[in-house]
């Protein structure tokens, strides 16, 4: 089974990333889920493509600690998340939160704070190619 946390080029699966979540204990009777994809849009201009770098040791340090942190603060019985670095396009997934406890309630709020969290604290960069040339995005949660 793949790690909860994870960084990686490959895109994934939402299924097999809720499956492996519903696995941990049939105790969870709410999951949200949050995914994040490539618009070709962005600041009244057209993207090509979306690349985004990380320091992935750094990364995956912060991203687990946000994963314990939710688990704490929201009474979680697991959560998941998975970011893609490299270059993605219009339509392709980018980021994955999956937040699972007993009640809806909880998975709600944890889903939404480990997305707009891992926005602010953990360290990867987004540039978006244009026909105008390339632009770094300011990480905005």
């Amino acid at each position: 089974m793949k790690a909860s946390v994870r960084i990686q080029e490959e895109d994934f699966s939402q299924d097999e990333e809720i499956a492996a979540l519903k696995s941990v204990s049939v105790r969870m009777g709410g999951i949200a889920t949050f995914l994040g994809c490539a618009r070709d849009f962005s600041e009244g201009r057209e993207v090509s493509a979306i690349s985004f770098d990380a320091y992935d040791t750094m990364a995956l340090a912060e991203m687990n600690g946000l994963r314990d942190e939710a688990i704490k603060r929201f009474g979680l019985i697991d959560a998941r998340l998975v970011h893609r670095v490299g270059t993605v396009h219009g339509g392709d997934n980018i980021v994955f939160i999956a937040a699972g406890a007993e009640h809806r309630a909880e998975a709600f709020e944890a889903c939404r704070w480990l997305i707009d969290t891992l926005k602010e604290r953990v360290p990867i960069w987004k540039k978006e190619v244009t026909p105008t040339g390339d632009a770094w995005v300011v990480p905005h949660p």
